[in-house]
């Protein structure tokens, strides 16, 4: 995994979230979350590629906290 603060649309991402591991994931949503932020203040809006992102890994977290109840 990347030691960086985001994840540009342009980076590598995983295609299967469910093999993340849990710290792993939450690193990559701060990455997405860190994109997204940088996105709307430098381009007005984010990049399709970042949001699909943001989303996929929100579905993750809600799948996983489904399992864990």
């Amino acid at each position: 995994m990347t030691e960086k603060l985001h994840l540009t649309p342009d980076d590598d991402f995983p295609e299967d979230l469910s093999k993340v591991e849990d710290r792993e994931l939450q690193v990559l949503d701060s990455q997405v979350q860190r994109q997204l932020d940088y996105e709307y203040v430098a381009d007005g809006e984010p990049n399709p590629e970042t949001e699909f992102r943001h989303y996929d890994l929100d579905e993750e977290f809600s799948e996983r906290d489904k399992r864990d109840a």
